[in-house]
Parts: structure tokens; C-alpha cells; sequence
């Protein structure tokens, strides 16, 4: 039996739900927790899926970590060199996206066949939950500073009780997009898209028209020195696609004979290409202006009628990545084993993200000690993600959604006490492998040799791919999903 309570939405007991009148609407909220979606109440197109992931990657912090790439003293060119490389990693995104159709389940009960029963509880609150609540707060107080300008500009002067209403007004709309849930997010990020989409291009001709396309820095980077930094942008750029291992949540209700391909180009592409642009008119930006301070930096070349306009699209395109965000945290604490409604646990995220907010921007330099704890995050995600696309190929993405849902012992995924001690080792091994070769908060002893090259990434994922396919070859769980027609 599933560790949730349904939402309290009567599904219909007359004639099964079609295509045309899906139990998933948008005036709706979400039925479905963490539990399985029948075949019956699928419905949607792959293609549904690109505006969802183009909305998420239309936004500030685009801006910020792209121009940040210039400032780290790379050329424009190298710049975006690493921009592209980094964003090919939303091709394993669109992968862990067609288990979703498969299985009729979210991320979070999928991965049962990847940890175990209760051993995929930890993954959940530590890579599901914990993570997302990190950038939820971290994106909320993005979006929070972006609203204060333009509450300024509005002739309010921004003290702390405005700032607090300007904060709560932004999770309210934020998390009542989530708690309605996958139907209103599928209606309504098109157009948030298209919007999205025309206010950077104003921005992109701004940028373009003053850009230095032949920028470099003072001191030209050669040898170990560039490489180092080569690799510190690329993963920092592959962060972002690394931390979305939840990209199931959001095609799970597809038929399940939806093309996987499909599935595959939709989600990579939708995320791949704003997040390219965007970055990349941040690195533009940099050749030009202080992208250190991108939001008032950019005010200077932007139309000045242009610029509310701008810090509009800046709260708008943050609200559309955190709710993502706060709707798969609200699958994973019921994932967790809380038996409480997906709607109760995404009103619960939403309320512990504005609490590090308020804390972080009002209090202390909260969220800079988060920002700085998930530039090491990456030594969790890049296995995570490793792992669990390996096991969509081991398993040809066949997987069975009634029997995932079985939490009893003795169940198929309860493996040895309810851990699948193939992913648990390894989780440990690419993790200490990765930790190894970091360099950000600290310097490993693999890094230390290699003069500060941080290689935590490609050895994390390595390690641990490589590890949790050779323990699973045999394994009666990946040998009977093969055999399933």
C-alpha cells in the first residue's frame, strides 16, 4: 500500500476519463500524489513538454551565471563554449523524463527500483527534498530583489514589512501553481513562454548592440590555469540540469506508448535552448557592463520605459522555475513515507523556503552559506542523476508501476531490508570518488595534485554509473523488466 493519502478530489465513478475530458485538469486540483496514474487518465503529447522546461530556464540566474563566466576570466567565446557543453546535460534530463510514461509514477516512487523501499526515503529527503527547498529559497530570493527595484519604482520605499509582503506575494503565486498542479503547469507555461520569450529579446538586442564580440580578458588564460577554469563553468552550467532528477513528475501522465524519443527531444531541447540563449546574453552582457550586479548593470543599456517590464519577466520567470521546484518537493516528502496530501506537502515546502528567504535576506548571509553548500551539492546530483539513468537502460525504461508502488516487505523493490544495496554502494562510491576531486569549498587531495582541476563531476558520474551497472547485470528485477514485452 502507498505511504499517501490521495487528495480529497472525487474521481469520477461513471465512464473511464478520456483524452478529451481528462481527470487532470487545469481548473482542477491535482488528484494524484506519489501514487500510480491508470492508463485511463493519461493523456497530453511529448511536445507539451517543451514549453514546460523553456519556461523554467527563461531567468535571472541564467543571466547571472553566464555573465559570471566572463567575470571568471574566460574569453566571450570560451564563454559559450562552455555554456553549450554544459547545457548537453539536459539530455540525460529528457532521459529520466520517459520513465515517467512508463511507469505511470513520478521520479520519487521510480527510483524505489533503483535504492530500495526505504533506502530510496533517504534519497528522497536528502537528493529530493532537501535540495529543492535549498533552491527553492534561493530562487525565491532571486526573484524577491528583482520585485524590491520595482516596488522602488513604484515610489514604495522597500523597508521590511513590504519586503516581507513582497517575499510571501511571490511564494503565494508560486505555490498555487503548484498545489494545482501537473494540468494548470501544462496550460499555463506556453504562454508564460511566449511572453518570457518576447521581453529577452528586447533584452538580447539591448545586449547585442553593445556587446564587444571580441572581448578578452586582461590576462589570457593557457595551459592547467584554463582548463581548470574550463571545467569549473562546465559544471557549474551542468548543475542546473544535474538537479533536476525529478524530470518524471512532469510526463508521467503521458500514454504509455508516448515516443520516448519524443519525450527525450522535447524536454532537452525546451531546457536547452533558453538556457543556451540566456546565458549566453548574460556573457554578452558581461563584455560590456558590471555583471557583478546584473539586474541594475543591465538597467543601463536597457530602454528605460523597458525596465519594469524587465523586473516583471525576471519575477515571472522565477515563479515558473520554483514551481517546478516546490511541486516535485512535494512529491518527495510524501515519498519520504509522510502520509499527508500532496497539496499539505507542497504548502509545507513552500513555507520552510520562505522562512530561509526571510531569514537569508533579511537576517544574516543565510543563503550565501546555502549557495556555497550546493556548489558541493554537485558531488551528490551528478551520481544521482548517473545512477538513475543507468538503470533506465539497464532495464530497457521498463518499468512496472503497480509493483513500485508495493511497500512491503517482501515486495519486489524491498530488495535486502528495504535497500537495494547496488545503488547504495553506488551512491557511497561516486560521492567519496567525487569528494575526492572537488575544488570549491575545499580542495580534495585529487584536486591538490592536479593543481586545483576539479574533475568531481565526470569522475562522480563514472564511478558511480559504472559501479551500479556492473551490480545490477544480473540483478531478477532488471532480468524481468528486460524480458517484459
Amino acid at each position: 500500500m502507498a505511504s499517501t493519502i490521495p487528495d480529497p478530489i472525487p474521481r469520477s465513478q461513471g465512464a473511464q476519463a478520456t483524452p478529451s475530458a481528462p481527470a487532470d485538469r487545469p481548473g482542477r486540483i491535482e488528484a494524484h500524489g506519489i501514487d500510480h496514474i491508470p492508463d485511463d487518465e493519461r493523456h497530453g503529447h511529448p511536445r507539451e513538454l517543451f514549453s514546460v522546461w523553456a519556461a523554467a530556464n527563461v531567468n535571472y540566474l541564467s543571466l547571472v551565471i553566464g555573465g559570471a563566466l566572463v567575470l571568471m576570466g574566460l574569453t566571450l567565446w570560451q564563454a559559450v563554449a562552455v555554456i553549450v557543453v554544459g547545457n548537453l546535460f539536459w539530455l540525460l534530463t529528457g532521459l529520466l523524463a520517459t520513465s515517467g510514461p512508463a511507469a505511470g509514477a513520478p521520479s520519487e516512487v521510480i527510483t524505489r527500483a533503483v535504492y530500495g523501499v526505504l533506502g530510496n526515503r533517504v534519497n528522497n529527503a536528502v537528493g529530493g527534498w532537501l535540495v529543492s527547498v535549498c533552491y527553492f529559497a534561493l530562487n525565491l530570493a532571486a526573484a524577491a530583489t528583482a520585485a524590491f527595484a520595482l516596488v522602488e519604482k513604484a515610489g514604495i520605499t522597500a523597508n521590511t514589512p513590504v519586503e516581507v509582503a513582497v517575499i510571501v506575494v511571490i511564494a503565494a503565486l508560486t505555490l498555487a501553481i503548484s498545489v494545482y498542479g501537473h494540468a494548470l503547469i501544462i496550460r499555463l507555461y506556453l504562454p508564460i513562454t511566449l511572453v518570457l520569450t518576447a521581453v529577452f529579446a528586447v533584452v538580447a538586442f539591448a545586449v547585442l548592440r553593445h556587446a564587444d564580440f571580441s572581448y578578452a580578458p586582461v590576462e589570457t588564460l593557457s595551459g592547467a590555469p584554463l582548463w581548470t577554469l574550463l571545467v569549473a563553468g562546465t559544471t557549474m552550467i551542468a548543475s542546473g540540469p544535474l538537479s533536476y532528477t525529478t524530470s518524471a513528475d512532469f510526463s508521467r501522465y503521458l500514454p504509455r506508448t508516448a515516443s520516448k524519443k519524443a519525450i527525450v527531444a522535447w524536454t532537452a531541447l525546451g531546457a536547452f535552448l533558453p538556457s543556451v540563449v540566456v546565458c549566453s546574453l548574460g556573457a554578452f552582457a558581461a563584455t560590456t557592463v558590471d555583471m557583478s550586479d546584473p539586474q541594475n548593470a543591465l538597467q543601463t543599456i536597457l530602454p528605460g520605459w523597458f525596465t519594469p517590464v524587465f523586473l516583471l519577466a525576471l519575477v515571472l520567470g522565477t515563479i515558473s522555475i520554483n514551481a517546478l521546484t516546490a511541486y516535485s518537493a512535494g512529491l518527495a516528502l510524501q515519498a519520504v513515507g509522510l502520509r499527508i496530501r500532496r497539496t499539505v506537502s507542497v504548502l509545507f515546502d513552500g513555507a520552510v523556503a520562505v522562512a530561509l528567504t526571510l531569514y537569508g535576506l533579511l537576517v544574516s548571509n543565510f543563503l550565501d552559506t546555502v549557495s556555497n553548500a550546493l556548489q558541493v551539492v554537485v558531488v551528490l546530483i551528478g551520481p544521482l542523476m548517473a545512477i538513475y539513468a543507468t538503470d533506465i537502460v539497464l532495464r530497457r525504461c521498463r518499468y512496472d508501476g503497480l509493483a513500485l508502488g508495493d511497500e512491503t516487505p517482501g515486495g519486489p523493490f524491498w530488495y535486502t531490508g528495504g535497500v537495494n544495496l547496488a545503488g547504495a554502494l553506488a551512491v557511497l562510491a561516486g560521492v567519496t570518488s567525487a569528494a575526492l576531486c572537488v575544488d570549491t569549498l575545499y580542495t580534495g587531495p585529487v584536486a591538490a595534485a592536479l593543481g586545483g582541476l576539479d574533475l568531481s563531476l565526470p569522475v562522480g558520474m563514472t564511478v558511480a554509473a559504472g559501479l551500479y551497472a556492473l551490480l545490477m547485470r544480473n540483478d531478477p528485477t532488471v532480468l524481468a523488466a528486460r524480458a517484459r514485452a
